[in-house]
Parts: C-alpha cells; sequence; structure tokens
C-alpha cells in the first residue's frame, strides 16, 4: 500500500498515526540522541533539555513499542538497561538529522519572522488574545 495519495481515507489515518509518533518534539529529540548510539536512560535524560523522567519513560515506551528504539537490560548489580535505534529506526536518522540542521539554520529567521507578525498585528489585538498552535 502506498500512502503517497491521501485522497484515501485509509492512507491518510496511516500517515497520521505514524506522524504522530515520530513528529512529537520528544521522540524526533531522543532518535536524535540515539543516532549517535546507545545510551542508557540518565544519559538520555541529561541530554535532552526539559523532558521530565515520566515524559521519556512514555516515549521510549512508545518507541519501543512501534519498532524504533530497542532496549536492553544487562543482569547486573545494579541493572544495567541501554537504549538503541532498530533497524526501523535508523532509517529515520537521515530525516530527523535533515530536521535537526534545518531547525538549526533557521531558528533566528523564524525567531524574527514571529516577532515582526506580533507587531504587525499587535494593535489589532491584545498579545493575550491570540492564540497559536504549539505556543507556550
Amino acid at each position: 500500500m502506498s500512502l503517497k495519495d491521501t485522497s484515501e481515507h485509509s492512507n491518510c489515518r496511516a500517515m497520521s498515526d505514524v506522524l504522530n509518533r515520530i513528529g512529537d518534539k520528544w521522540s524526533v529529540m531522543v532518535v536524535g540522541m540515539l543516532s549517535g548510539g546507545t545510551l542508557r536512560f540518565n544519559e538520555l535524560k541529561r541530554q535532552i533539555n526539559g523532558i521530565s523522567q515520566r515524559m521519556l519513560t512514555l516515549t521510549l515506551r512508545n518507541l519501543e513499542r512501534d519498532g524504533l528504539v530497542t532496549r536492553t537490560i544487562y543482569p547486573e548489580i545494579p541493572p544495567r538497561v541501554e537504549y538503541g535505534l532498530t533497524s526501523l529506526g535508523e532509517t529515520l536518522r537521515g530525516p530527523i538529522g535533515s530536521l535537526w540542521d534545518w531547525s538549526a539554520a533557521n531558528h533566528e529567521a523564524i525567531v524574527a519572522a514571529r516577532l515582526a507578525y506580533d507587531e504587525r498585528h499587535a494593535e489589532a489585538e491584545p498579545a493575550a488574545a491570540r492564540k497559536y498552535a504549539g505556543a507556550a
């Protein structure tokens, strides 16, 4: 089945299902960090600024469920758990790397565009009343 034909309802649902997983910011960050190799939970937590322990746990569990991340438990005292990308997860390295690079290269331009937009619309509507998707 090809997902390219978005006129098919089932294709849209399938695409949405996949993008909901790999498109959220924490999944992108986890896959990006694991692109460098296996990491332990606390190493991931330290490298991903702002992620809570619960959110990292949920993200790793969902990525593992979708076959993108592997969880390896070593029977040691104390137990050691490492996370890495599966072969399917490895296929995301290129697209996520490109998105990462694009974000870094264009972040300042996006921030400038937001400021310019807000300045143009400041008089028409108070800032507190404006709502934007993904805005904090």
